[in-house]
């Protein structure tokens, strides 16, 4: 099992992208657990936040703590429901930000690895054919420097550090991973992965509705 890490969360304001009286949306900082974790100290993260804020606040999915950007709350059951529905059925669509460490080949592509739970090393997760679940990347390369490639990645699945993991097993890591980086591309403030769109239907209306947070680095 990876050493445990030592959750410092970010003292920053709470960010709240747009609310109605179904739905909030909220750009999460990097370093803040989405839920309340299981051990001591592990109590503050972005729910707790913004329910002293909005009591009504319900989960509906979640970020990597590592990772920043949009997440989106319902504020009553059913919509609860109905947004769990968006993102079970794969009729929510997500894109995240990148920076990926060395130069990568191409413009576009995807990565088709299932992935399963890396159990003896936990919680790192892992490329298996035998017991993987099916996982899907696209990735667009957006910029290129010397060192590393900014890349716009789009998952069509959602499994547990799906982006971290395909960008490894493509060779290039996303820079500042604690779990996946090695060397120096380890060595950065935080890990340079930000959700950067959602887009769904409103459970209210039905129409599709989509939400964007600035990405931070």
């Amino acid at each position: 099992m990876i050493a445990d890490f030592d959750y410092r969360p970010p003292d920053v304001p709470l960010a709240i992208l747009y609310e109605d009286d179904q739905i909030i949306v909220a750009d999460k900082p990097a370093g803040l657990l989405s839920v309340p974790g299981k051990l001591a100290g592990r109590e503050d993260c972005l729910i707790t936040r913004l329910q002293a804020a909005r009591w009504d606040a319900l989960l509906v999915h979640r970020l990597d703590c590592d990772t920043s950007g949009v997440m989106i709350f319902a504020r009553n059951k059913r919509a609860q429901g109905f947004l769990g529905q968006e993102f079970e059925q794969r009729r929510a669509q997500k894109t995240y930000i990148a920076r990926a460490a060395g130069q990568m080949s191409g413009d576009t592509g995807r990565v088709d690895l299932p992935l399963c739970a890396d159990w003896p090393n936990r919680p790192r997760q892992m490329v298996s054919h035998e017991h993987g679940r099916p996982a899907v990347t696209d990735w667009q390369v957006i910029g290129r420097e010397a060192t590393e490639t900014r890349v716009r990645l789009t998952p069509l699945t959602g499994r547990s550090h799906q982006l971290r993991v395909h960008m490894l097993a493509l060779g290039h890591p996303i820079l500042g991973d604690p779990i996946y980086a090695t060397g120096p591309a380890r060595d950065f403030p935080r890990l340079m992965l930000h959700a950067e769109t959602l887009s769904l239907h409103h459970p209210a209306t039905g129409q599709r509705v989509s939400f964007s947070a600035a990405c931070p680095f």
